[in-house]
């Protein structure tokens, strides 16, 4: 786990340290460990580490291949690199250090760009070759990559503010990454976001620079949503969905040199993986789970659920519980780490939570990804229950925050344009390989919406303190079986019924059969009093009046009555508003 950044110029002139110091000055707080940069010729390369495996100076970065000068910088966790490097030995490579990024950069003098689809596990990272700039991103997106480009130079980084901070990026707004983030819950699919001059590259990408500019993207993973040729039953299906989350877990927790913690939130997904861990006979297991004040309407926490997973085995468990004056005063740091604007109330509780995870240990689990692997969200049986529509229609009436026609009324005439998300939801919709309408939706969520929603934000949040979260939900491995799997032992038992099925006698009942639950932040979803006044301070801003983005109709009905305005899914309007000027204040 680390922050890497690089820059490859074009116009004969060398890349400046100082312009990349200042990058990884950004950088810092995701590898607090160690800093270290890499020039040759057009390029330089920047690295802050966050040590998890192999601790010593050998997996320092930059990483050079002293025979070839091919130079690697890498962020994130190879799960099957004991093997690869197995193999890699059996093929004649020396190694001269024990983790996994040594690997990447011999994988790669071995199979060239090929070798993203030996890897498994969570990645971004950049290969310069003296001739060439060769990056990739994991299947799944769960780590970022971000990059900037003009005739002179691109640059990469793992957030933009690193780039930002490198100075020369248009910070105008896309018109079309803003009707994609109101509508999407801040979901801006990649390559967009939503300054005009920032790009990310989409999961299960790479992407090659030449020295004249040229930008070539190769996909080089796809998910199926199709059954097999043989029909399982019901027991076959969750035992090989059991046996699949058993060896998630097991790599997720092997591959460390630090000890590895739990985020346990009270549901079924992370009450789970501490029953599988403690299955594994993994000994003084760490849990963590964080509550806020109530309000009327919705309890701040779930401890109700995760003390009885505590205490069934026995883990050293931590309840962390913040005040609500803690939370506002602590919220700007919060958006300061947003690489993105994140609509969902629970960035800042994961911000704070991992702030204090992060004092104990480096590695956590995290149960991100379940619900949309295994259909746990209300929206999909009503969605499933439609009879008539198109799939984009049945998938917009329960879920887009926004039709068209209240973007155009809550955004100025410059930023209108056409239904873009409609058209952008309608493509992925209709991609091949997929059987049942479900298939199609729970497949776009997974390789789309969940990229740049839950993953990122984690990602973000225990980042902003030097803590790697890894999310077993996601191995690609088990996605595939998942998503081979029929709708039916996903959407039974109100949602997620296959891990029901696996729970039951490993996680107490209450816990299997409450009724869905989501990370309680209360004063972000139903919002008076100190914070309705910050986000008054906001949007009433001369900053936000001159950024002429928001019609003032729209924005005086949301603060007239802030409590009435929510989205299908139970979101504040008024905090999506706010949250996207004070993000733009603070970064653009």
């Amino acid at each position: 786990m680390c922050g890497i950044a690089g820059e490859f110029r074009f116009d004969n002139t060398p890349p400046d340290a100082q312009t990349m110091a200042r990058m990884l000055a950004k950088l810092a707080r995701r590898g607090p460990d160690a800093e270290g940069q890499h020039a040759d010729g057009a390029v330089r390369l920047g690295h802050r580490r966050l040590a998890i495996i192999d601790l010593s100076r050998k997996s320092a970065q930059p990483m050079v291949d002293a025979t070839t000068g091919t130079a690697l910088v890498f962020n994130g966790t190879i799960y099957n690199y004991p093997e690869l490097r197995a193999e890699l030995i059996g093929l004649g490579h020396v190694f001269h250090s024990d983790g996994d990024t040594e690997v990447i950069l011999r994988a790669y003098l071995q199979w060239g760009e090929a070798c993203v689809e030996r890897l498994h596990g969570m990645f971004a990272f950049a290969i310069w070759n003296r001739d060439r700039l060769f990056l990739a991103r994991d299947r799944l997106g769960i780590k970022p990559l971000y990059y900037t480009e003009t005739s002179g130079y691109f640059r990469f980084a793992s957030t933009p503010q690193a780039l930002l901070a490198a100075g020369g990026v248009d910070t105008s707004l896309d018109a079309v990454a803003l009707h994609h983030h109101f509508t999407l819950h801040a979901v801006v699919p990649a390559p967009r976001t939503i300054l005009n001059g920032i790009r990310k590259l989409a999961p299960g990408t790479t992407l090659t620079v030449d020295a004249r500019g040229d930008l070539l993207h190769r996909r080089y993973w796809a998910l199926k949503a199709q059954r097999p040729a043989q029909a399982g039953t019901e027991a076959e299906w969750t035992e090989a969905i059991h046996d699949g989350l058993r060896q998630a877990v097991k790599k997720r927790i092997e591959i460390a040199d630090v000890k590895v913690g739990v985020l346990l939130s009270g549901g079924l997904d992370s009450s789970l993986l501490v029953a599988l861990l403690a299955e594994q006979g993994v000994a003084d297991l760490m849990t963590f789970s964080i509550g806020f004040e109530d309000q009327p309407e919705e309890r701040g926490s779930e401890f109700e659920y995760s003390d009885p997973v505590a205490a069934m085995y026995g883990t050293r468990h931590h309840k962390i519980l913040i005040p609500n004056a803690e939370v506002l005063r602590r919220l700007p740091e919060a958006v300061e780490q947003m690489s993105e604007p994140m609509f969902a109330q629970d960035a800042v509780a994961f911000y704070l939570l991992a702030e204090r995870v992060s004092q104990t240990v480096k590695v956590v689990q995290s149960g991100q990804g379940a619900d949309e692997v295994f259909g746990g969200y209300f929206w999909y049986p009503r969605m499933a229950a439609e009879a008539a529509g198109s799939p984009l229609a049945r998938f917009r009436k329960h879920y887009f925050d926004r039709d068209h026609d209240e973007f155009l009324a809550m955004t100025m005439p410059a930023f209108h344009g056409s239904d873009y998300t409609g058209e952008l939801v309608a493509a992925h919709l209709a991609e091949p390989f997929a059987d049942e309408f479900i298939d199609q939706v729970l497949r776009m969520d997974t390789t789309m919406l969940i990229t740049d929603d839950p993953v990122k934000r984690v990602d973000n949040m225990t980042m902003a303190w030097g803590l790697e979260a890894r999310v077993p939900f996601l191995d690609h491995t088990l996605v595939e079986l998942a998503a081979s799997m029929p709708p039916a032992l996903k959407l039974a038992s109100e949602g997620k019924h296959v891990l029901k099925n696996i729970a039951r006698g490993r996680v107490p009942d209450a816990v299997i059969d409450r009724k869905k639950g989501y990370f309680p932040m209360p004063a972000l979803k139903y919002v008076r009093g100190d914070f309705l006044d910050f986000m008054r301070d906001i949007l009433d801003s001369r900053a936000c009046r001159n950024r002429g983005l928001y019609q003032r109709a729209y924005v005086d009905k949301l603060l007239d009555a802030p409590e009435s305005h929510h989205t299908r899914i139970q979101g504040s309007k008024l905090w999506h508003l706010a949250l996207t000027e004070y993000w733009l204040q603070r970064h653009a």
